[in-house]
């Protein structure tokens, strides 16, 4: 019988032999879940569960025995009921750091691909014209202004790129003081500013009750009708019915998304209707290089925790 028992609540990898060969290191047994509806009976003795979109619910977690650690396999917690695991003593982990560079150069790419209109002329010069004036107006990048919704450790690498392309930068943080965002050439903002001012809105915020569906009617109709929103945190910030009637009434310039209300493939959704809308499947965070970070990252802050040595990333101590 093994040492330790980890669950897999779910799984996005072609293979689990990087976290078995890491885990057999300390022997423990790896369980994956293949049925949601087995969960809560999986975890009740797990000694720590890796979580990557499987609803850790008040009820599950109520449910476990001796669990000591629940990591994200991932950056957001939000798939993780946090009050609870502080009532029962659970430490919540993720891996903060693991696919930074490849977020924030999805970004930008998504920023530039809008402001260039790549799509339209790729589909313009398909259909046989070739035209520049099909793309038109298309202002120029150097001069113009991103509003950075979060100023963490993503944002701050979009930051520095814009700067670099000779942007100005407004920086909307609750938890950031100007002069911190200034040492990062950065100027900061209120939310009111951001959305007036700015040429380009990346949003890079946490999803919480106060931040879901900020980014409304109302707030859109505030914007340039020339600006654009990239959204590569979570899907929900954004009120999807409300930015299509932005869309539809010209409001804004257009959309890059990388994450929608629903993750998850359709065959129709209102926003397909847009050439100035473009989506990607949550891949912002994928590299090859990512992806093996993410997987031992993961696994080296359940094993710390199983020996009984602080982890790298957490949200609270839990009874460690």
């Amino acid at each position: 019988m093994s040492k330790f028992k980890v669950v897999l609540t779910d799984n996005i990898f072609p293979d689990l032999i990087i976290e078995r060969k890491m885990l057999d290191k300390i022997d423990t047994e790896l369980v994956e879940v293949t049925d949601l509806s087995t969960l809560a009976e999986e975890v009740k003795d797990a000694d720590a569960v890796i979580n990557t979109y499987a609803q850790m619910t008040p009820e599950i977690i109520n449910g476990m025995e001796k669990c000591k650690m629940i990591i994200r396999n991932g950056i957001g917690v939000n798939t993780i009921d946090v009050p609870t695991c502080n009532e029962k003593g659970i430490m919540v982990g993720n891996i903060p750091t693991y696919c930074i560079e490849e977020v924030a150069t999805h970004a930008i790419a998504l920023m530039l691909t809008l402001n260039r209109k790549l799509f339209l002329y790729n589909q313009s010069v398909r259909s046989g014209v070739w035209d520049v004036k099909k793309g038109m107006p298309i202002q120029s990048v150097v001069g113009g202004t991103l509003g950075l919704v979060g100023f963490g450790r993503i944002p701050r690498l979009i930051n520095d790129r814009a700067l670099a392309l000779g942007m100005k930068v407004l920086a909307y943080d609750p938890y950031v003081t100007a002069e911190n965002a200034a040492e990062a050439g950065a100027q900061k903002a209120e939310m009111d500013q951001i959305i007036a001012e700015s040429d380009f809105i990346s949003i890079h915020c946490p999803l919480t009750p106060e931040t879901k569906g900020m980014f409304n009617y109302g707030a859109f109709k505030a914007m340039k009708d020339s600006a654009y929103i990239i959204n590569t945190a979570r899907g929900p910030i954004v009120n999807e019915p409300d930015l299509v009637r932005a869309l539809e009434e010209n409001l804004i310039g257009g959309a890059g998304l990388d994450v929608l209300m629903e993750d998850k493939g359709q065959s129709d959704h209102p926003l397909y209707a847009f050439d100035n809308v473009i989506l990607s499947p949550h891949a912002a965070w994928y590299s090859e290089t990512s992806i093996l970070r993410r997987r031992t990252q993961t696994v080296d802050s359940v094993i710390e925790v199983l020996e009984g040595r602080e982890p790298f990333s957490y949200l609270n101590k839990g009874k460690f």
